[in-house]
């Protein structure tokens, strides 16, 4: 096993990956931007160095600055959590080629499932249902007579990368040849490459993906699946797993599929392979490989009982995978909520701010990953996945209400967050029937749209004033009954406890 391992990110998955480690006996390094200087991260690791600016361009994603700590601090591996160079060839082989592990897949592996053509024509040869498309190195001409070809509505997706840059849905012929040069844009403006191809669009599709593990010995196994339909602009919010729409036979069958995509590139460690699932139709088509650790591993680690990102080291430390598929029985059913520094009431609009304070949800059940505490800046600079809220239960039912309590108990002052939009998709009668799809979140917003009207506006702002006024006000005086004095210090202590003024 490894001696000392260099965690090459930030926030709640560096945090996540050091605790991993620590539980392994191994030694633990962080690297940290300037804004970053006093982050969880740094503080839990057992040494940390500075890399640069608060740009992830000039900290996070310099290899060259993250190689050379490697080197200083004598470290046998690097994991790179998710983000950042996590899916980065380049980064994988200059590990390697300084004699330093990498967490994760080989370079090799990474750079044919980057690439999602690539990709595709990789897994087809292994049998995985593709969704109809094109290849790349086609023109604007090209582009437009294959779209006629395939029909609309399509999409328009770039080779390179993912998170929804350089993707269009296009409905109307009329609308393609501007769609084409947008996402062109966008592509080169976030990966520097504007190479996209086209994509059958698949209505009311739902997004089912698979967990693998597999080891350098020739063994890989599967997790089953997690439920990712949830999504704002092709980001996941929600994940679940198991899947209401995924039974034991679907479940053993993409599972293979999902195996055999994994073999077809020799791949080595955790990774996650992504499927469209057309509910009508019943079927499912290969969408993507993502060659690292998922945002949403935890609901994976609940109901499998395995830790993921111990596996991820034990497996690049050149150890078999301890479990056989027969011993991956799911048990129970497990949820998560991305908690974002963003504004649901102001269209998503990133926040930043000073966390004044913190109460986490605890009790039976529920976990949170985080690297907040009262008194941490969050900052622009980066993504706003401030912390995840993961709840397990018996039944999906009791997942529900258990991530409602949870969000009920969960206060984080000093800046806006999600947590008010997770509340309202828990009280949802589609999420709770499970019969939402990849355009659940659109179409309510659209709804919403068509409903809310500026005199409503003007009444929900008063009324959430006078709500304001009184929590304030009880904040000072909680506790008191008639006729009783209560401790001036008490009461200064409660109302700043709970964010009040006094």
């Amino acid at each position: 096993m490894f001696k000392k391992v260099l965690v090459a990110n930030r926030g709640e998955i560096a945090v996540r990956v050091l605790r991993a480690c620590e539980e392994r006996g191994i030694s633990t390094v962080a690297v940290f931007s300037d804004p970053d200087r006093i982050a969880l991260h740094v503080r839990y690791a057992g040494e940390a160095y500075h890399i640069g600016p608060a740009p992830s361009q000039e900290s996070y994603l310099r290899i060259d600055k993250i190689i050379d700590v490697a080197r200083k601090a004598e470290v046998d591996a690097i994991h790179p959590g998710y983000g950042f160079l996590a899916e980065n060839a380049e980064f994988a082989a200059a590990c390697r080629d300084a004699g330093i592990t990498f967490i994760g897949p080989s370079p090799e592996a990474i750079e044919k499932m980057g690439d999602k053509l690539t990709a595709r024509r990789t897994v087809a040869e292994r049998g995985v249902p593709l969704v109809p498309g094109t290849e790349k190195g086609l023109s604007d001409s090209e582009l437009k007579a294959a779209a006629l070809q395939i029909g609309f509505p399509l999409m328009i997706k770039a080779t390179a990368g993912g998170g929804g840059k350089g993707m269009r849905i296009v409905h109307e012929p009329e609308e393609f040849s501007r769609a084409l040069g947008a996402a062109r844009r966008e592509a080169m403006g976030a990966f520097g490459n504007d190479e996209v191809y086209l994509e059958k669009f698949i209505p009311n599709a739902r997004h089912i993906e698979i967990q693998i593990l597999a080891d350098s010995h020739g063994h890989t196994i599967h997790l089953g699946e997690r439920e990712c339909s949830i999504q704002r602009r092709h980001q996941k919010l929600i994940e679940e797993s198991p899947s209401v729409v995924v039974d034991e036979a679907l479940r053993e069958e993409m599972g293979r599929v999902a195996i055999a995509a994994a073999e077809a590139v020799n791949y080595v460690n955790a990774g996650t392979v992504e499927f469209l699932f057309d509910s009508k139709e019943n079927k499912y088509y290969f969408l993507e490989m993502n060659t690292r650790l998922q945002v949403e591993h935890p609901v994976t680690e609940w109901v499998t009982g395995v830790d993921i990102v111990k596996e991820q080291i034990s497996i690049a430390a050149g150890r078999r995978l301890r479990y056989r598929q027969e011993d991956i029985v799911p048990k129970g059913w497990a949820m998560e909520c991305r908690i974002t520094a963003e504004d649901p009431f102001n269209n998503f609009m990133p926040n930043s701010g000073t966390v004044t304070y913190l109460k986490e949800p605890t009790g039976p059940g529920v976990r949170v990953e985080s690297a907040l505490y009262q008194g941490y800046e969050v900052s622009l600079f980066y993504d706003p996945m401030i912390a995840k809220l993961i709840v397990w239960g018996e039944t999906r039912a009791e997942a529900i209400l258990r991530m409602r309590r949870a969000l009920n108990e969960y206060r984080i002052g000093g800046i806006k967050t999600s947590i008010p939009f997770h509340q309202e998709i828990m009280d949802s009668t589609e999420f709770i029937w499970g019969t939402f799809d990849t355009g659940f979140i659109s179409r309510r917003q659209l709804v919403k749209a068509k409903h809310i009207s500026p005199e409503h506006e003007r009444i929900a702002a008063v009324v959430a004033t006078l709500v304001a006024h009184e929590e304030g006000r009880r904040a000072v005086h909680i506790g008191e009954r008639e006729g009783v004095q209560r401790s001036l210090w008490k009461q200064i202590g409660r109302a700043r406890a709970m964010g009040g003024r006094c």
